[in-house]
């Protein structure tokens, strides 16, 4: 008895490693980015950085398996401005919000500028590159809550005016994007094993884990609401 148990022990634990060497091939990002934002204040400027992964999708049900996009994976930014003032860039993009694939097409559209061609598996070449300008009609959403713990309180941002909004001497000062190394996904945890993908937005609205609360945020900020889980997209994927 004891030796048929072994004989399977062999294949048992080959099949788990292939299932796990699987699991990790559809789940590896194709490529990592840093997006920034620099606001000039009157307390000095003030920036903040987020880190998204992008992966293409890798089911074996092909397109008709969920998303046939990239799917990114990452937070919306949340910069304090001083003075109990806040902005918060979503992942949206467009006049009315509606627009959450940007977010994974961003790079190949940046490094593909000026002439170039850059296809979508080649991003992950230029990790350590220099940063890159994000142009203003390529620039995500931006908004800001008068009180971060109501979600009502959010209003859109013209980021060509922020002193509409928070008054003299707020000014963008940019908005840019670099790619990094993927690093040892998904033991990506820091350092030499690499950057992980920024987690902090709930931390900053507890109350997007509150059903129905991303989407009274975006309709008084005037941008489209999804339905069901599709608003929350704009803030966490």
């Amino acid at each position: 008895m004891r030796f048929l148990q072994m004989k399977w022990i062999v294949p048992i634990a080959l099949i788990a490693v292939i299932y796990v060497a699987d699991q990790i091939r559809i789940g590896r990002p194709d490529h990592k980015y840093r997006l920034t934002i620099a606001v000039e204040t009157p307390e000095g400027e003030k920036s903040a950085a987020g880190i998204l992964s992008v992966r293409p999708n890798r089911s074996y049900g092909g397109t008709g398996t969920g998303s046939s996009f990239p799917q990114t994976r990452g937070d919306a930014l949340m910069i304090q401005l001083g003075g109990g003032k806040n902005l918060v860039v979503l992942l949206a993009y467009g006049a009315d919000g509606s627009n959450f694939d940007d977010t994974s097409f961003l790079p190949t559209r940046l490094l593909g500028a000026k002439d170039r061609r850059v296809s979508f598996r080649d991003v992950k070449n230029f990790a350590g590159a220099p940063a890159l300008p994000v142009p203003e009609q390529q620039q995500p959403v931006f908004v800001t809550f008068a009180d971060a713990a109501d979600p009502k309180s959010a209003r859109r941002v013209n980021p060509n005016d922020l002193e509409a909004v928070f008054g003299k001497g707020y000014r963008l000062r940019g908005v840019s994007l670099d790619v990094i190394a993927n690093g040892f996904w998904p033991i990506d945890f820091g350092g030499v094993l690499g950057e992980p993908v920024s987690r902090t937005i709930e931390q900053k609205l507890s109350w997007l884990k509150s059903p129905g609360a991303a989407a009274a945020a975006l309709q008084a900020a005037g941008l489209k609401v999804g339905d069901g889980f599709a608003s929350e997209a704009a803030f966490t994927r």
